[in-house]
């Protein structure tokens, strides 16, 4: 039941707005394939720009809408309900109300204000949510690349991604919340052990979409690249993910690389979640879900591609912003990465084959 719950997040977070750039790259591991999803279902339909979701006790789940600010839940049954419309968020662009996160009789919203992006806690009771409580104000605010996700980890903390709004140098700077995975309390404090012993978790992120947690507690986050790559990423403390030094993987002992690697129009990576031995993301523009198998080691195997079916017509990326950087060099010969239908076995890579040479397979 868990794992069909997360696989319905992955079905609805399809659909958010985003905008990204990627380019192909290999998997780190030969991983056994792990099994298929079903065919997706259509839980709630005529949603305006649903951005988070966060499932309930009792069943069901929240679900933000990014524009309208509105607060939603959704019964197994497809009911939609309005719990509330956020107060003080003001859309812009990219910005609005984003991610929602749920421990106990407690909902965390993050979303973008007049002045910053912030997180706010409320009281859940019924179908409604009173008593809000700012626990963190003062995250940059943009057009663009604003974070927005919220999770909370299976050690009880409250993660949340930050952007970093189109100034990339905030992703390398320490003192600054933007470019980062933060790590905190229920009151907005830093979560002790923190590598800093401030919120910051993890830095050099350029805008971090998706969180996820395998059984062994290893964190996955899927991110927007620029021009190049999109990724996902093996997180931990303290570590560098580069972001704007290095986009995708490089060769800088500084920073860490990331496990996985799609062109721009294979991914814009939203929505993550774990279940049956693998990663699942979704993909905005690509428009479909990626199944990445994780070894025991948390090293990614081949991803497959689970068909075209995920449509983003009513949710188009966001054009990148004519200021963008051009490709990368070089970046232009990577192919395609290896890519299989759900349903069948994915391309496995030859033992010595070359790096980038891309490998199909095909359905019946």
């Amino acid at each position: 039941m868990e794992h069909m719950g997360k696989l319905m997040t992955l079905m609805l977070l399809a659909v958010l707005t985003a905008c990204s750039s990627a380019g192909g790259a290999v998997p780190d591991a030969a991983v056994a394939a792990a099994p298929p999803p079903g065919e997706p279902k259509t839980v709630a339909r005529d949603l305006a720009v649903p951005w988070g979701i966060a499932f309930v006790p009792g069943g069901g789940a929240l679900v933000t809408e990014r524009d309208t600010a509105r607060l939603l839940r959704v019964t197994p049954t497809g009911k939609v309900t309005e719990v509330g419309r956020i107060a003080g968020v003001t859309p812009d662009g990219e910005g609005g109300l984003m991610g929602v996160a749920v421990k106990g009789d407690q909902v965390f919203v993050y979303f973008t204000a007049a002045d910053d992006n912030r997180i706010v806690r409320y009281r859940f009771t019924g179908d409604t949510v009173s008593d809000p409580k700012v626990i963190l104000r003062g995250i940059p605010k943009g057009a663009i690349h604003n974070g927005g996700r919220l999770a909370f980890g299976p050690d009880g903390f409250l993660y949340a991604t930050t952007g970093e709004t189109g100034d990339r140098r905030l992703a390398q700077r320490r003192d600054s919340l933007g470019g980062k995975i933060l790590r905190m309390t229920v009151d907005g404090a830093p979560a002790p052990g923190n590598p800093f012993g401030t919120l910051v978790y993890s830095l050099g992120h350029r805008n971090v979409q998706g969180l996820a947690w395998d059984p062994a507690g290893r964190l996955y986050a899927s991110e927007f690249g620029q021009n190049a790559f999109d990724e996902v990423n093996l997180i931990k403390p303290g570590a560098n993910y580069g972001w704007p030094e290095v986009e995708g993987k490089g060769d800088d002992p500084r920073f860490v690389n990331p496990i996985i690697t799609w062109p721009t129009s294979e991914a814009s990576p939203s929505g993550a979640a774990y279940a049956a031995g693998s990663l699942w993301v979704a993909a905005l523009r690509g428009e479909r879900l990626w199944q990445i198998p994780l070894s025991q080691d948390g090293s990614a195997g081949t991803p497959v591609a689970c068909g075209r079916s995920l449509s983003a017509r009513t949710a188009r990326p966001a054009r990148r912003s004519p200021t963008s950087p051009t490709r990368t060099a070089g970046s232009a010969a990577w192919p395609r990465p290896p890519t299989a239908r759900c349903g069948c076995p994915p391309a496995t890579r030859t033992a010595g084959a070359t790096p980038g040479t891309a490998t199909t397979a095909s359905c019946p």
